[in-house]
């Protein structure tokens, strides 16, 4: 797993240089998580990291470059960003 968010914090990194690496970590870890949270609960069957590595990376080849502005307006994740210590994984 490392690895996949490590490639996809590269990527979102080369997408957008308005974000530092450990936001791009983060987004890449929110993503990830949104989107296998969302399948469970719509009761679809799990197909595995290759799916959701497929997913995100099509999201952040659309949203990416974009991705610094959506905190301007929604502060439901702001805080996740702003005392950034750690992974969340």
């Amino acid at each position: 797993m490392e690895d996949i968010f490590n490639r996809l914090t590269n990527k979102l990194c080369e997408k957008n240089d308005s974000i530092s690496v450990d936001e791009a970590r983060t987004w890449v870890e929110l993503l990830w998580e949104d989107f296998e949270a969302t399948r469970a609960k719509a009761g679809r069957k799990y197909e595995g990291k290759e799916v959701t590595e497929q997913i995100v990376s099509r999201w952040l080849d659309n949203y990416g470059p974009k991705l610094h502005e959506f905190l301007i307006h929604n502060d439901k994740y702001k805080d996740k960003f702003e005392t950034r210590n750690d992974y969340l994984h």
